[in-house]
């Protein structure tokens, strides 16, 4: 079926601000301890590989929230989870603030359940940015609009971080969970006034929701008639295990976890490596590391718009997707050679190289958007982002063991540029050909359940 040739409404655009918006918040609360670190370590005795768990402890309960959290989103729909979810996760942040106050024998435990917290809250987030794309997009749009959501894990860095290296240098390191937690908990009530689904809200135009149906979007993904498609007693495993026998889905989970290594090297260990490696203030750390993230934007939106634009000229859903992604990440190998300069900037030159291919290749959640099943399509996006933020918790772990044993960041480096050639082998060899999973209906009974079979996408 055709779709309009230009856009007949914009009601659209103001939920996709308001995914760029919960995102930033969403990231910037997640490296509130990157900028944080240098000054726990010193307050609270913290050694390398201390601190390495303690980055972890997030993606410990992130990972384990990101099914549970894909079921609540397909069960009770994305407004009120989501809502819930960032006022959680940002009351956890809050209460990081006061770690100090605790005794110190048990800081650290404190500091690692509240970051625990903070994880298991937040894992909603990305299921619920990729149901509310699929359901707000057409085909045809939502590799942008996913970029668009996705990029802004580059702004949180490129904002917050020399604001909140500025409030560490001025005030201590607990303002910047202070303050940070605030922000969230008001950002939820704005949220709850803003956000609805396509056939609910007040504002949107009939030939917008027309544009939007017509050209492959899900709008009918939170409204009642859908909800019979919905799991009503818990997830249905017989559908995770047709998912999880799809080899096109299980190369978009190893290479969503390879991606996500560069992203919990950067929102983690890296201003650590500008302090420590590099000799720079923390005030300065700050300010340097906006530098990649503003990179690391401006590809993340480019890769979307250069995705939809392959998609608009004719070529193949797979071409379209895989071409920026494969490029991305063969750009953010370069920085290995950082490894091998001394000079500051030059360091952050390629440092921002690396940061900006990243972003150009992190088109995973329109990939997800793409071939999620209708039916669970939360879930879907749940199961993607569990593959995915395994990396959150290895890879700071990982990193935290080689800085402790080495002494330096050159392997560290290394490490994470071995990921990206890893996340290129599996979109070249093992993904194949991108398209919607269909799910083979279950009975009460969900032993019963088949191999998915792959369905020709909504836009080829």
């Amino acid at each position: 079926m055709t779709t309009h040739s230009a856009s007949p409404g914009r009601t659209r655009y103001v939920i996709l601000l308001m995914l760029f918006l919960a995102t930033t918040i969403n990231y910037a609360d997640r490296a509130t301890i990157s900028i944080a670190g240098t000054s726990l370590q010193k307050d609270l005795g913290i050694d390398a590989v201390t601190l390495g768990y303690i980055f972890s402890a997030f993606g410990w309960a992130y990972v384990a929230g990101q099914i549970p959290g894909g079921w609540l989103l397909d069960k009770f729909g994305s407004k009120k989870i989501y809502a819930f979810s960032i006022f959680t996760w940002s009351l956890f942040t809050f209460l990081q603030g006061f770690v100090d106050q605790v005794p110190i024998a048990f800081a650290v435990l404190a500091l690692f359940t509240l970051r625990f917290m903070v994880g298991f809250a937040e894992a909603p987030s990305f299921p619920g940015n990729a149901r509310i794309v699929a359901a707000w997009f057409p085909t045809a749009e939502r590799g942008t609009a996913s970029a668009v959501f996705n990029s802004a894990q580059y702004f949180a860095t490129a904002l917050f971080a020399p604001l909140m290296a500025w409030i560490v240098s001025q005030y201590g390191w607990q303002h910047v969970f202070t303050t940070m937690g605030i922000a969230g908990m008001l950002f939820a009530l704005v949220w709850l006034k803003v956000i609805y689904s396509p056939k609910e809200h007040p504002s949107i135009k009939p030939s917008e929701l027309a544009y939007i149906e017509q050209g492959g979007g899900l709008v009918d993904m939170d409204n009642a008639p859908a909800q019979s498609n919905k799991p009503k007693s818990g997830p249905k495993w017989a559908y995770i295990k047709q998912l999880l026998s799809n080899r096109m889905l299980l190369g978009v989970y190893f290479g969503q976890y390879c991606i996500n290594c560069l992203t919990y090297f950067f929102l983690t260990w890296f201003p650590i490596y500008l302090v420590q490696e590099k000799g720079m203030s923390i005030l300065k750390a700050g300010f340097i590391a906006s530098l990649p993230a503003i990179c690391g934007f401006i590809g993340g939106v480019l890769g979307g718009v250069i995705s939809d634009g392959l998609l608009r000229r004719g070529h193949s859903l797979t071409l379209s997707r895989k071409l920026p992604i494969v490029t991305g990440l063969l750009l953010s190998t370069s920085m290995v050679v950082c490894n091998y300069v001394t000079s500051e900037w030059i360091v952050i030159a390629f440092m921002a190289l690396a940061f900006f291919g990243k972003g150009l290749g992190a088109l995973g959640w329109a990939v997800v958007a793409d071939t999620s099943p209708k039916q669970i399509a939360g879930m879907s996006g749940g199961i993607f982002n569990t593959f995915g933020n395994i990396s959150s918790i290895t890879t700071p772990i990982v990193i935290g063991y080689i800085i402790s044993a080495t002494g330096s960041f050159q392997w560290a480096l290394v490490f994470v540029g071995a990921n990206a050639l890893l996340a290129v082998f599996s979109y070249l060899f093992v993904v194949g050909r991108i398209q919607r999973v269909e799910l083979k209906e279950v009975a009460g009974d969900t032993s019963s359940a088949a191999a998915a079979k792959p369905a020709t996408a909504i836009h080829s």
